[in-house]
């Protein structure tokens, strides 16, 4: 990378910046998760290069301007990993469990946050650029490291049940008690999207509580609904007919045809 970024190097590679580079972080690190997904070793050994190149090279162009470089970055891993594992590194007690471990490290990270130069609330840690539902997990889970939670998965499906109410009474009314709605389209607009919203971060700790990964489970929802949907394309095609001259009906009864080939154990992949 520093023959590359050197004169006699890439022209391309040359004019990169830190900013440049943030699409290609991203894209290389979708494509990384979805072969591991898709549980393609040979591919996944392959986007992680690609991973590790954008490492490599955003320290590079940081090592140019006298910040850091890629040697730093891996000091300042290898010391925190030693630090927030006292129990395997350290005179602490050996903790038995993932969950046990999940919660060490949160109480850590809080206390490193408290007792840095710049105290950091709780929440500040979260980068804002984290897909929604993933940022509303990792809230979540700051809040419980310190006792901000429900105490049972079931607690959490009662508050999901209460947002559907309020949900289900902004659609039919427009007009819900204590949300500021004035009675108007824009402002009924903005109470769905506020109840929605909260709905779907209720969902997201409840994932949490139920040590689901959110947005590995919605790709794997939005996964088979691809397949299904694809399945059920197929087959009135096959028929001669098109998806659009179709009833709803008769589309929702191909789709449960589909549904149960699934279940049965037959493939959709063909």
């Amino acid at each position: 990378m520093a023959q590359l970024r050197s004169p006699e190097g890439c022209p391309w590679d040359r004019v990169q910046t830190l900013a440049s580079l943030r699409p290609y972080l991203l894209e290389e690190t979708y494509e990384a998760l979805e072969a591991l997904d898709a549980g393609d070793m040979a591919g996944l050994c392959e986007e992680l290069g690609d991973l590790l190149l954008e490492v490599v090279f955003l320290s590079r162009i940081a090592e140019e301007s006298g910040t850091f470089s890629v040697s730093d970055a891996i000091d300042a891993i290898v010391k925190k990993l030693v630090r927030r594992h006292p129990h395997v590194f350290g005179p602490d007690a050996k903790l038995s469990t993932p969950h046990e471990v999940r919660g060490k490290w949160e109480e850590m990270k809080a206390s490193e946050r408290s007792a840095s130069a710049a105290p950091k609330t709780t929440l500040g840690g979260v980068p804002k650029t984290l897909p929604s539902l993933l940022r509303a997990y990792e809230y979540g889970a700051r809040a419980a490291a310190v006792g901000f939670d429900w105490i049972r998965p079931g607690d959490v499906i009662d508050k999901i049940e209460e947002e559907v109410r309020e949900l289900r009474e902004a659609v039919g009314s427009g007009n819900v008690p204590n949300k500021g709605d004035s009675g108007n389209e824009g402002s009924r607009s903005n109470v769905i999207e506020e109840e929605l919203g909260d709905l779907l971060f209720a969902i997201a700790n409840l994932s949490r509580k139920l040590g689901v990964e959110p947005e590995a489970a919605l790709r794997r929802a939005n996964d088979k609904f691809l397949k299904r949907f694809t399945e059920v394309e197929r087959r009135i095609t096959a028929s001669g007919q098109r998806m659009q001259e179709k009833t709803l009906d008769e589309l929702e009864a191909t789709w449960q045809e589909v549904k149960r080939s699934a279940l049965s154990g037959a493939t959709l992949d063909r």
